[in-house]
Protein backbone atom coordinates (compact mmCIF):
# COMPACT_ATOMS: atom_id res chain seq x y z
CA UNK A 1 0.00 0.00 0.00
CA UNK A 2 2.81 2.75 0.81
CA UNK A 3 4.27 1.53 -2.53
CA UNK A 4 1.23 2.96 -4.51
CA UNK A 5 0.70 5.90 -2.68
CA UNK A 6 4.00 6.83 -3.04
CA UNK A 7 4.38 6.27 -6.99
CA UNK A 8 1.79 9.50 -8.15
CA UNK A 9 4.86 11.55 -5.81
CA UNK A 10 7.58 9.64 -7.69
CA UNK A 11 5.54 10.53 -11.03
CA UNK A 12 5.58 14.20 -10.23
CA UNK A 13 9.18 14.09 -9.25
CA UNK A 14 10.01 12.41 -12.15
CA UNK A 15 7.77 15.10 -14.57
CA UNK A 16 9.64 17.99 -12.43
CA UNK A 17 12.88 16.83 -13.08
CA UNK A 18 12.23 16.22 -16.88
CA UNK A 19 10.71 19.89 -17.32
CA UNK A 20 13.66 21.65 -15.27
CA UNK A 21 16.46 19.63 -17.48
CA UNK A 22 14.31 20.63 -20.96
CA UNK A 23 14.22 24.07 -19.02
CA UNK A 24 18.53 24.13 -18.34
CA UNK A 25 18.76 22.80 -21.76
CA UNK A 26 17.07 25.74 -23.72
CA UNK A 27 18.73 27.84 -21.32
CA UNK A 28 22.26 26.85 -22.74
CA UNK A 29 21.05 26.59 -26.00
CA UNK A 30 20.01 30.25 -26.05
CA UNK A 31 23.47 31.00 -24.93
CA UNK A 32 24.55 28.83 -27.73
CA UNK A 33 22.53 29.94 -30.56
CA UNK A 34 23.50 33.84 -29.49
CA UNK A 35 27.08 32.37 -30.05
CA UNK A 36 26.57 31.75 -33.39
CA UNK A 37 24.44 34.35 -34.22
CA UNK A 38 26.78 37.28 -33.28
CA UNK A 39 29.57 34.72 -34.95
CA UNK A 40 27.98 34.75 -37.71
CA UNK A 41 26.78 38.67 -38.07
CA UNK A 42 30.47 39.54 -37.05
CA UNK A 43 31.92 37.63 -40.00
CA UNK A 44 29.71 39.79 -42.23
CA UNK A 45 31.63 42.58 -41.87
CA UNK A 46 34.87 41.32 -41.62
CA UNK A 47 36.27 43.07 -44.79
CA UNK A 48 35.74 45.97 -43.60
CA UNK A 49 38.73 47.38 -42.67
CA UNK A 50 40.53 45.15 -44.68
CA UNK A 51 39.00 47.23 -47.80
CA UNK A 52 42.15 49.78 -48.56
CA UNK A 53 44.70 46.71 -48.03
CA UNK A 54 42.61 45.08 -50.99
CA UNK A 55 42.77 48.47 -52.92
CA UNK A 56 46.92 48.96 -51.87
CA UNK A 57 47.31 44.96 -52.92
CA UNK A 58 44.98 44.59 -56.07
CA UNK A 59 44.64 48.36 -57.01
CA UNK A 60 40.92 48.42 -56.65
CA UNK A 61 39.04 52.30 -56.56
CA UNK A 62 36.57 53.11 -54.01
CA UNK A 63 34.37 52.20 -56.68
CA UNK A 64 34.94 49.04 -56.90
CA UNK A 65 34.82 48.58 -53.10
CA UNK A 66 31.08 49.80 -53.32
CA UNK A 67 30.44 47.19 -55.82
CA UNK A 68 32.00 44.05 -53.74
CA UNK A 69 30.17 45.51 -50.80
CA UNK A 70 26.88 45.99 -53.01
CA UNK A 71 26.88 42.04 -53.53
CA UNK A 72 27.07 41.20 -50.30
CA UNK A 73 23.53 43.14 -49.84
CA UNK A 74 22.12 42.09 -52.89
CA UNK A 75 22.74 38.48 -51.33
CA UNK A 76 20.86 39.55 -48.49
CA UNK A 77 18.25 40.49 -50.31
CA UNK A 78 17.52 37.58 -52.46
CA UNK A 79 18.04 35.28 -49.29
CA UNK A 80 15.56 37.43 -47.08
CA UNK A 81 13.12 36.78 -49.93
CA UNK A 82 13.62 32.98 -51.03
CA UNK A 83 14.56 31.79 -47.49
CA UNK A 84 13.89 33.87 -44.49
CA UNK A 85 10.80 32.54 -43.93
CA UNK A 86 11.56 28.89 -44.37
CA UNK A 87 12.41 27.90 -40.85
CA UNK A 88 8.91 28.59 -39.61
CA UNK A 89 7.98 25.39 -41.85
CA UNK A 90 11.22 23.20 -41.65
CA UNK A 91 12.99 23.83 -38.43
CA UNK A 92 15.47 26.37 -36.67
CA UNK A 93 18.35 24.26 -37.39
CA UNK A 94 17.65 23.01 -40.47
CA UNK A 95 18.02 26.87 -41.78
CA UNK A 96 20.83 28.04 -39.52
CA UNK A 97 22.90 24.77 -40.43
CA UNK A 98 23.46 26.04 -44.52
CA UNK A 99 23.63 29.47 -43.84
CA UNK A 100 26.44 28.58 -41.68
CA UNK A 101 27.82 26.35 -44.19
CA UNK A 102 27.57 28.99 -46.87
CA UNK A 103 29.54 31.41 -44.75
CA UNK A 104 32.09 28.51 -43.96
CA UNK A 105 32.54 28.41 -48.10
CA UNK A 106 32.62 32.06 -48.00
CA UNK A 107 35.76 32.30 -45.81
CA UNK A 108 37.85 29.52 -47.78
CA UNK A 109 37.08 31.69 -50.59
CA UNK A 110 38.48 34.74 -48.97
CA UNK A 111 41.66 32.67 -47.82
CA UNK A 112 42.10 31.34 -51.36
CA UNK A 113 42.70 34.32 -53.11
CA UNK A 114 42.46 38.13 -53.39
CA UNK A 115 41.42 38.73 -56.80
CA UNK A 116 38.40 40.89 -57.87
CA UNK A 117 35.69 37.71 -58.93
CA UNK A 118 37.05 35.67 -55.67
CA UNK A 119 35.85 38.33 -53.24
CA UNK A 120 32.51 39.45 -55.29
CA UNK A 121 31.99 35.05 -55.10
CA UNK A 122 32.53 35.51 -51.46
CA UNK A 123 30.45 38.38 -50.65
CA UNK A 124 27.36 36.97 -52.43
CA UNK A 125 27.93 33.78 -50.48
CA UNK A 126 28.07 35.61 -47.06
CA UNK A 127 24.83 37.80 -47.80
CA UNK A 128 23.09 34.93 -49.04
CA UNK A 129 23.85 33.27 -45.00
CA UNK A 130 23.43 36.75 -43.24
CA UNK A 131 19.50 36.92 -44.84
CA UNK A 132 18.86 33.01 -44.03
CA UNK A 133 20.40 33.69 -40.19
CA UNK A 134 18.86 36.80 -39.11
CA UNK A 135 15.30 35.86 -38.88
CA UNK A 136 16.08 32.72 -38.01
CA UNK A 137 17.85 32.76 -35.22
CA UNK A 138 15.99 35.77 -33.70
CA UNK A 139 13.06 33.69 -33.94
CA UNK A 140 15.20 30.85 -32.24
CA UNK A 141 16.32 33.19 -29.56
CA UNK A 142 12.88 33.74 -28.32
CA UNK A 143 11.44 30.45 -28.78
CA UNK A 144 14.39 29.14 -26.55
CA UNK A 145 14.19 31.94 -24.63
CA UNK A 146 10.65 31.33 -23.26
CA UNK A 147 10.82 27.29 -22.89
CA UNK A 148 13.75 28.18 -20.94
CA UNK A 149 11.74 30.60 -18.47
CA UNK A 150 7.94 30.59 -19.14
CA UNK A 151 6.24 33.93 -18.66
CA UNK A 152 9.38 35.83 -17.89
CA UNK A 153 9.51 39.55 -19.75
CA UNK A 154 11.48 39.28 -23.08
CA UNK A 155 13.73 42.09 -21.75
CA UNK A 156 16.85 39.82 -21.78
CA UNK A 157 16.08 38.24 -25.16
CA UNK A 158 15.21 41.84 -26.80
CA UNK A 159 18.96 42.71 -25.06
CA UNK A 160 21.05 39.45 -26.36
CA UNK A 161 19.16 39.60 -29.96
CA UNK A 162 19.89 43.01 -30.31
CA UNK A 163 23.67 42.92 -29.07
CA UNK A 164 24.27 39.34 -31.49
CA UNK A 165 22.62 41.12 -34.11
CA UNK A 166 23.69 44.84 -34.32
CA UNK A 167 26.37 44.21 -32.05
CA UNK A 168 27.99 41.38 -33.72
CA UNK A 169 28.63 44.02 -36.79
CA UNK A 170 30.07 45.83 -34.52
CA UNK A 171 32.56 43.38 -33.54
CA UNK A 172 33.69 41.62 -37.05
CA UNK A 173 35.50 44.66 -37.80
CA UNK A 174 37.10 45.63 -34.23
CA UNK A 175 38.63 41.48 -34.52
CA UNK A 176 39.19 42.02 -38.38
CA UNK A 177 40.97 45.25 -37.73
CA UNK A 178 43.06 44.18 -34.27
CA UNK A 179 43.99 40.79 -36.42
CA UNK A 180 45.10 42.50 -39.44
CA UNK A 181 47.25 45.24 -37.21
CA UNK A 182 49.25 43.21 -35.27
CA UNK A 183 49.29 39.37 -36.96
CA UNK A 184 51.41 38.21 -40.29
CA UNK A 185 49.01 37.39 -42.75
CA UNK A 186 46.61 40.44 -42.35
CA UNK A 187 44.22 39.64 -45.20
CA UNK A 188 44.49 35.96 -44.52
CA UNK A 189 44.43 35.41 -40.64
CA UNK A 190 41.06 37.14 -39.66
CA UNK A 191 39.17 34.80 -42.05
CA UNK A 192 40.88 31.62 -40.71
CA UNK A 193 40.12 32.87 -37.11
CA UNK A 194 36.50 33.14 -37.95
CA UNK A 195 36.09 30.23 -39.82
CA UNK A 196 37.25 28.01 -36.53
CA UNK A 197 34.84 30.20 -34.98
CA UNK A 198 32.00 29.15 -37.34
CA UNK A 199 33.13 25.36 -36.94
CA UNK A 200 32.39 25.79 -33.59
CA UNK A 201 28.98 27.95 -33.93
CA UNK A 202 27.95 24.48 -36.15
CA UNK A 203 28.36 22.44 -33.38
CA UNK A 204 26.15 24.80 -31.33
CA UNK A 205 23.61 25.27 -33.39
CA UNK A 206 23.80 20.88 -33.38
CA UNK A 207 23.34 20.63 -29.99
CA UNK A 208 20.44 23.16 -29.46
CA UNK A 209 17.04 22.18 -29.06
CA UNK A 210 14.86 22.58 -31.59
CA UNK A 211 12.19 24.95 -31.18
CA UNK A 212 9.54 23.81 -34.76
CA UNK A 213 7.86 21.12 -34.72
CA UNK A 214 8.49 20.28 -38.60
CA UNK A 215 4.97 19.96 -40.60
CA UNK A 216 3.91 16.46 -41.92
CA UNK A 217 2.76 17.89 -44.74
CA UNK A 218 4.11 20.73 -45.97
CA UNK A 219 2.50 23.44 -48.23
CA UNK A 220 3.72 24.06 -51.52
CA UNK A 221 6.90 26.45 -51.59
CA UNK A 222 6.47 30.42 -52.32
CA UNK A 223 8.81 33.35 -51.98
CA UNK A 224 8.35 35.37 -49.00
CA UNK A 225 5.72 38.21 -50.04
CA UNK A 226 6.57 41.68 -49.67
CA UNK A 227 4.18 44.38 -49.26
CA UNK A 228 4.40 47.99 -49.32
CA UNK A 229 0.83 48.85 -48.17
CA UNK A 230 -1.08 48.38 -45.13
CA UNK A 231 -4.24 50.24 -44.68
CA UNK A 232 -2.25 53.87 -44.21
CA UNK A 233 0.49 54.18 -47.00
CA UNK A 234 2.31 57.63 -46.25
CA UNK A 235 2.87 55.68 -42.47
CA UNK A 236 4.51 52.89 -44.58
CA UNK A 237 6.25 54.75 -46.85
CA UNK A 238 7.41 57.50 -43.45
CA UNK A 239 8.65 54.35 -41.42
CA UNK A 240 10.24 52.83 -44.77
CA UNK A 241 12.05 55.96 -45.48
CA UNK A 242 13.69 56.25 -42.01
CA UNK A 243 15.05 52.96 -42.64
CA UNK A 244 16.32 53.41 -45.67
CA UNK A 245 18.16 57.00 -44.37
CA UNK A 246 19.24 54.34 -41.42
CA UNK A 247 20.92 51.68 -43.35
CA UNK A 248 22.64 54.39 -45.53
CA UNK A 249 24.66 55.14 -42.10
CA UNK A 250 25.38 51.80 -41.92
CA UNK A 251 26.38 51.14 -45.17
CA UNK A 252 28.51 54.31 -45.43
CA UNK A 253 30.99 52.90 -42.24
CA UNK A 254 30.77 49.46 -43.69
CA UNK A 255 32.20 50.54 -47.11
CA UNK A 256 34.32 53.45 -47.60
CA UNK A 257 34.45 54.86 -44.35
CA UNK A 258 37.97 53.00 -43.19
CA UNK A 259 39.23 54.18 -46.68
CA UNK A 260 38.13 57.61 -46.03
CA UNK A 261 40.04 57.46 -42.42
CA UNK A 262 42.84 56.34 -44.09
CA UNK A 263 43.03 58.37 -47.24
CA UNK A 264 41.16 61.90 -46.66
CA UNK A 265 42.16 61.67 -42.62
CA UNK A 266 45.73 60.17 -42.90
CA UNK A 267 45.17 57.50 -40.15
CA UNK A 268 45.86 54.06 -42.22
CA UNK A 269 45.64 51.70 -39.02
CA UNK A 270 43.78 49.01 -39.44
CA UNK A 271 42.82 48.66 -36.05
CA UNK A 272 41.68 52.26 -36.09
CA UNK A 273 39.43 51.39 -38.90
CA UNK A 274 38.06 48.78 -37.19
CA UNK A 275 37.37 50.44 -33.52
CA UNK A 276 35.29 53.09 -35.53
CA UNK A 277 32.99 50.66 -37.52
CA UNK A 278 32.97 48.82 -34.07
CA UNK A 279 32.23 52.76 -32.09
CA UNK A 280 29.23 53.05 -34.52
CA UNK A 281 27.91 49.62 -34.28
CA UNK A 282 28.48 49.26 -30.55
CA UNK A 283 26.75 52.62 -30.17
CA UNK A 284 23.61 51.84 -32.57
CA UNK A 285 22.77 48.54 -30.30
CA UNK A 286 23.51 50.53 -27.26
CA UNK A 287 21.22 53.16 -28.12
CA UNK A 288 18.72 50.45 -29.22
CA UNK A 289 18.89 48.01 -25.63
CA UNK A 290 18.26 51.86 -24.07
CA UNK A 291 15.38 53.07 -25.53
CA UNK A 292 12.93 49.67 -25.22
CA UNK A 293 10.57 51.38 -22.74
CA UNK A 294 10.43 54.57 -24.93
CA UNK A 295 7.37 55.02 -27.38
CA UNK A 296 7.39 54.69 -30.98
CA UNK A 297 6.98 58.34 -31.39
CA UNK A 298 9.93 59.34 -28.94
CA UNK A 299 12.37 57.10 -30.69
CA UNK A 300 11.28 58.34 -33.97
CA UNK A 301 12.34 61.67 -33.02
CA UNK A 302 15.71 60.96 -30.75
CA UNK A 303 16.65 59.17 -34.18
CA UNK A 304 15.89 61.47 -36.20
CA UNK A 305 17.58 64.51 -34.24
CA UNK A 306 20.48 62.36 -33.59
CA UNK A 307 21.26 61.15 -36.97
CA UNK A 308 20.42 64.99 -38.45
CA UNK A 309 23.33 66.12 -35.88
CA UNK A 310 25.96 62.93 -36.43
CA UNK A 311 26.22 63.81 -39.89
CA UNK A 312 26.59 67.40 -39.98
CA UNK A 313 29.17 66.54 -37.18
CA UNK A 314 30.80 63.73 -39.61
CA UNK A 315 30.74 66.43 -42.68
CA UNK A 316 32.64 68.92 -40.34
CA UNK A 317 35.32 66.35 -39.20
CA UNK A 318 36.04 65.59 -42.46
CA UNK A 319 36.32 69.28 -43.97
CA UNK A 320 38.58 69.96 -40.90
CA UNK A 321 40.63 66.59 -41.11
CA UNK A 322 39.84 65.93 -37.70
CA UNK A 323 39.36 62.35 -37.02
CA UNK A 324 38.11 63.00 -33.39
CA UNK A 325 35.14 64.72 -34.88
CA UNK A 326 34.77 62.41 -37.56
CA UNK A 327 34.38 59.69 -35.20
CA UNK A 328 31.93 61.25 -33.08
CA UNK A 329 29.41 62.28 -35.97
CA UNK A 330 29.85 58.19 -36.19
CA UNK A 331 29.23 57.59 -32.94
CA UNK A 332 25.82 60.09 -33.05
CA UNK A 333 25.03 59.43 -35.99
CA UNK A 334 24.83 55.27 -35.01
CA UNK A 335 23.15 55.84 -32.18
CA UNK A 336 20.32 57.99 -34.59
CA UNK A 337 20.48 55.17 -37.18
CA UNK A 338 19.77 52.42 -34.50
CA UNK A 339 17.22 53.93 -32.46
CA UNK A 340 15.53 54.93 -35.47
CA UNK A 341 15.26 51.49 -37.28
CA UNK A 342 13.94 50.42 -34.18
CA UNK A 343 11.06 53.02 -34.81
CA UNK A 344 10.36 51.98 -37.85
CA UNK A 345 10.06 48.63 -36.70
CA UNK A 346 7.61 49.25 -34.34
CA UNK A 347 5.56 51.59 -36.63
CA UNK A 348 5.39 49.01 -39.44
CA UNK A 349 4.75 46.24 -36.51
CA UNK A 350 1.98 48.12 -35.39
CA UNK A 351 -0.03 49.40 -39.17
CA UNK A 352 0.09 45.82 -40.42
CA UNK A 353 -2.55 42.84 -39.65
CA UNK A 354 -1.06 40.02 -37.62
CA UNK A 355 -1.46 38.32 -41.25
CA UNK A 356 0.39 40.30 -42.79
CA UNK A 357 3.30 41.21 -40.61
CA UNK A 358 5.74 39.38 -42.21
CA UNK A 359 4.92 40.55 -45.17
CA UNK A 360 5.24 44.04 -44.50
CA UNK A 361 8.23 43.67 -42.24
CA UNK A 362 10.14 42.15 -45.55
CA UNK A 363 8.98 45.27 -47.67
CA UNK A 364 10.86 46.99 -44.86
CA UNK A 365 13.95 45.31 -45.12
CA UNK A 366 13.87 44.98 -48.80
CA UNK A 367 13.80 49.07 -49.02
CA UNK A 368 16.08 49.33 -45.72
CA UNK A 369 18.85 46.89 -47.44
CA UNK A 370 18.33 49.42 -50.59
CA UNK A 371 19.64 51.92 -48.81
CA UNK A 372 22.39 50.13 -48.00
CA UNK A 373 23.53 49.66 -50.98
CA UNK A 374 22.51 52.40 -53.52
CA UNK A 375 24.08 55.28 -51.67
CA UNK A 376 27.25 53.57 -51.10
CA UNK A 377 27.59 52.65 -54.42
CA UNK A 378 26.67 56.31 -55.33
CA UNK A 379 29.07 57.52 -52.89
CA UNK A 380 31.58 55.22 -54.78
CA UNK A 381 31.03 56.22 -58.34
CA UNK A 382 31.11 60.00 -56.83
CA UNK A 383 34.65 59.84 -55.75
CA UNK A 384 35.99 58.69 -59.15
CA UNK A 385 35.05 62.65 -59.93
CA UNK A 386 34.54 64.99 -56.90
CA UNK A 387 36.80 65.18 -53.69
CA UNK A 388 36.21 63.07 -50.70
CA UNK A 389 34.81 65.69 -48.33
CA UNK A 390 32.66 67.04 -51.62
CA UNK A 391 30.74 63.83 -51.76
CA UNK A 392 30.23 63.22 -48.33
CA UNK A 393 29.04 66.54 -47.82
CA UNK A 394 26.04 65.56 -50.43
CA UNK A 395 25.65 62.21 -48.96
CA UNK A 396 24.49 63.92 -45.56
CA UNK A 397 22.92 66.60 -47.55
CA UNK A 398 20.44 64.12 -49.34
CA UNK A 399 19.99 62.37 -46.31
CA UNK A 400 19.11 65.12 -44.20
CA UNK A 401 16.35 66.22 -46.97
CA UNK A 402 15.39 62.55 -46.73
CA UNK A 403 14.90 63.01 -42.51
CA UNK A 404 13.45 66.32 -42.89
CA UNK A 405 10.80 64.59 -45.01
CA UNK A 406 9.88 61.54 -42.89
CA UNK A 407 9.83 64.38 -39.73
CA UNK A 408 7.36 66.24 -41.74
CA UNK A 409 5.55 63.13 -42.70
CA UNK A 410 5.15 62.21 -39.02
CA UNK A 411 4.18 65.31 -37.51
CA UNK A 412 1.12 65.57 -40.17
CA UNK A 413 0.21 62.15 -38.87
CA UNK A 414 0.44 63.36 -35.11
CA UNK A 415 -1.45 65.93 -35.81
CA UNK A 416 -4.18 64.23 -37.98
CA UNK A 417 -4.59 61.67 -34.83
Amino acid sequence: MAQSLSAPHQHTATAAGTRRAGARRHGVGFSLIAFAFLTAMAFSTVPTPLYPLYMAKDGFSTFMVTVVFATYAVGVVISLVLAGHLSDRVGRKKVLLPAIGLELVAAVLFLTSTALPVLLAARLLTGLGVGMITATATAHLQELHTAHRPGASLQRFELVSTAANIGGLGVGPLVAGLLAQWVSGPLRTPYLVFAVLLLVSVVAIALTPETVEEQSVRPPYRPQRVSLDHGDRAGFTAAAAAGFASFAVFGLFTSVAPGFVAGSLHHPSRALAGLIVFAVFGAAAAAQSLTTTLSTAAKRRLGLAAQAVGLVTLVVGMHVGDLATFLVGGIVSGIGAGVLFKASLGTVAALATPAKRSEALAGLFLISYLGLTLPAVGIGVATRSFSTPTVLTWFAGLLLLLLGAVAAQAGRRSAAA
